[in-house]
This record gives C-alpha cells, structure tokens and sequence, in this order.
C-alpha cells in the first residue's frame, strides 16, 4: 500500500471545487480512515488565468485531460465536468489506463453504466458514483450495503431538487409554474434550458440507476412512462389541497412477483405522508424491504459540498479498496433478469380532471364512459367554468394501469369532453 495515493480531477466547477476543499479541509481524518494520504494532483479546467483563490494552492491546474489520465503517478481520476460523450471518453480512457474512477454523472452511469462498470471489471479498477442519485444522500450506498440482505420491494421518492423547488413554490406561495420557474432560475437551481428536469428526464435517469441497484434489473429510459409538470395549474395545487393532497414530482419502482413498474411524473401525495413535507430543493427516497419495512432518507439533493460528500465518500472507499486488495469489484455485483410488470398487473388510484359542457345528461355520458372499462369513483367534484361549461375533478377507485390507458384514448375520440389531466394518487400512509 502507498503512502500517497495522488488523485486527479476532472472539472473545478461547484463540484469539483467542493470536492478538492472537502479533501484539504478534512485531510486528517481521511487519512486515519483510508490509512494513506490523499492528495489531489492535477485538475482539469476551462481558463487558466481564472483566479480560484487559496483552495487552489499547491494543485496543478491544466485544460489538457490526457495529462491526468496518462499521468503514471494519479491513481484515482474524479469525474465532475458534467456533459455525457466527453465524459464517457475521458472515463473510458482512464479505466483502460488502470485508473480507478468516481462520477458524478448521473446521465453517463444511467445511460452507459453497465459498459463502463463491464470495462472497470475487466482492467481491474473501481467505478463508483455514489453523487449520481440524490446528491448528499448516500441512497446507493445504502441500498447496495446496508440493505443487501433484504429484499427490496419499492423504491420511490423525490429525486429531483428543481421540479420540487418549483412545486414547494407553486404550493406555498400560490406562483404560477412559469413564476416558480423563473426564480428557481435565478437562484441557480434550474438551467436556463429546464428541460431534463421539469419534463421528468433527469428523475427518469436516476430512477434507471435506482432500478439497476435495488432489483438488478436492467430498464431503458424508453421502458419509463415520464411525465413533467410543464402543464401543472395552479387549480390543480388547489384541487389537491382541497382533496388532502400535496402534488410533488415522484419516481417510482415497484417489484410485485418478480416484476417491476417503473414510472415519473407528478403524484397526488397525502398531506400526512412525509414526502409532502419535503420542501424546495430537498430530496427523499423511500426504500420498502420484506425485512426492514419502510425506511426514508432525506437531505440535500444538490449543492457544492453535499454533492462532493458523495464523491468524496466513494474516493474512500476506493482507497480501502485498494490497501486491502480488493479492487475491482463492481458498486454492486447483483443482477436478475429484467421483467416488466404488464399493465394489467399494475394497480393505482387515479386524479383526473376533465372539461366538459355543463348540460343535462353530460354527467350521465361521463359516467357511462368509466363505467365502460369498470372505473369507480372514489371521489368527484364539479367546478362551474363559464355560463355553458364545467370542470369536473375525479379520483379513482384503485385500477390497472390497462384501465387508465384505455380511459385516456377514449376521451380522445369523445367532442364533449377534454381530458387536462391525470395523476397517480398515492394511498395514504
């Protein structure tokens, strides 16, 4: 075991900054836990001239990537630059050059992890990438550690900070979603192009790695039915209120007979269930196990210093990975044959909204319309729009999700009736 194990970065953005000063700031006990020294020899970055201040003493900064990863003297290369190609490029380049790697990068792992984790396995190295999910949250940690003798059932939570910001904002202080938007802008926690984030990409990316850890199995982006909150209305907050519901934007995964349903998009969540606590730009994931039940994890899902914990806490363990022997051995070894559950087999409650003319024997059309595919009615409302026209709010008995989709296609082919929207409902807890 070496008596320096020489690291090197590759991005000094917010992350990237936080993970170096997390490494100074915290060096001796870093160095008692791992039993050898840390020590960050090269970043990459933009500009040069840029004035980084003293966290950048004694660091070599460079803008050439191949200087660290051909570098004989790094042992470890810390990804934190974002983007997916020039990433997986430079990851690539550094496993194949027998450098153990930790990202951030939740795009990369859910969309090329099991290619890099094979091509890790194969030049003996690490990939870890704690930071990809959840941000300070140890959730994949937990999830392959901890609870590795369980048998997780459900996985499910908010996963993405900026959809929540903006729905806490929608919520508590009665913004419109293009008003929440802005400032979550202008605070930094939306890109000026929100995309990824409020039409559910990002939460769908992570819940591919949430999948790949807690059952094994293997889902495309594709395979998720994702929805954003582009066209959430502030009647819609309202609604739900009056019903009992806060809405917040929630990845699922659900194994059910060896199984899994796995979905994003907004969901009616009962008032007195903790993640309609979870306010702003805060995560939480719930984990179900046959064992240990239901269990939460909450905290900050972005930022410079709780991000960079998770980065952090994967150079440890490469660290102890590499004094012990042990290098090599993937995140998590557990795989199974990947099943998705049919629709048939998928049960919900339902909120939907509907505008319709507000005339004698419309309701009864409405009624015969779900009552063609067998839907029940747990609770309805009925809302005056205009002189002529009414909104009319429904939530569901628990159906399939077959039974969803043909409501849905029906209402298509219907001139009376325009369906606004339709969310999942959680059941109370």
């Amino acid at each position: 075991m070496a008596d320096q194990l020489r690291i090197g970065i590759l991005g000094f953005g917010t992350v990237g900054s936080g993970v170096l000063r997390i490494l100074k700031n915290h060096e001796p006990k870093l160095n008692q836990v791992t039993g050898t020294t840390l020590k960050v020899k090269k970043v990459l970055v933009r500009d040069l001239k840029k004035q980084r201040g003293s966290i950048a003493d004694g660091v070599e900064l460079t803008m050439d990537a191949d200087e660290i990863i051909n570098d004989p003297e790094i042992d470890i290369v810390v990804e934190v630059m974002g983007s997916i190609d020039q990433a997986k490029e430079y990851i690539k380049k550094a496993l194949t050059a027998g450098k153990h790697v930790v990202t951030a990068n939740k795009d990369l792992i859910a969309l090329h992890g099991n290619e890099l984790v094979a091509l890790a396995k194969g030049y003996n190295c690490d990939l870890y990438y704690e930071a990809s999910v959840a941000g300070g949250i140890p959730i994949l940690r937990t999830i392959v550690d901890s609870l590795a003798s369980d048998e997780i059932q459900k996985v499910f939570g908010i996963v993405n900070g900026t959809t929540n910001f903006i729905l806490s904002q929608m919520t508590n202080e009665g913004k419109s979603y293009s008003e929440a938007l802005k400032e979550a802008q202008e605070l930094g926690f939306a890109e000026s192009d929100p995309t990824n984030d409020v039409d559910g990409i990002d939460a769908a990316r992570k819940m591919v790695i949430l999948t790949r850890l807690a059952f094994g199995m293997n889902v495309e982006l594709n395979q998720i039915e994702t929805k954003g909150i582009r066209d959430l209305q502030q009647e819609d907050i309202k609604m739900a209120e009056r019903l009992g519901y806060k809405i917040k934007l929630i990845g699922s995964a659900i194994q059910s007979e060896s199984r899994i349903s796995v979905d994003v998009g907004p969901i009616l969540v009962p008032v007195n269930h903790p993640l309609a606590s979870v306010q702003n730009e805060n995560n939480a994931v719930f984990v179900v196990g046959a064992a240990v039940g239901e269990t939460m994890y909450y905290g900050p899902g972005a930022g410079e210093l709780p991000t960079a914990n998770s980065v952090v806490s994967d150079v440890i363990t490469v660290a102890k990975n590499i004094r012990l022997g042990t290098s090599g051995n993937v995140f998590s070894s557990y795989q199974h044959e990947t099943n998705l559950a049919e629709d048939t087999k998928v049960f919900n409650k339902y909120y939907i909204a509907i505008e319709m003319q507000d005339k004698t024997g419309q309701f009864l059309a409405l009624t015969k319309l779900f009552s063609q595919f067998d839907i029940g009615f747990d609770q309805i409302i009925q809302q005056p729009l205009s002189s002529d026209m009414a909104k009319v709010v429904i939530v569901t008995h628990k159906i399939t999700k077959a039974q969803q989709k043909e409501l849905i296609n029906a209402f298509k082919d219907t001139n009376e009736m325009n369906l606004l929207v339709c969310f999942k409902v959680m059941e109370g807890n």
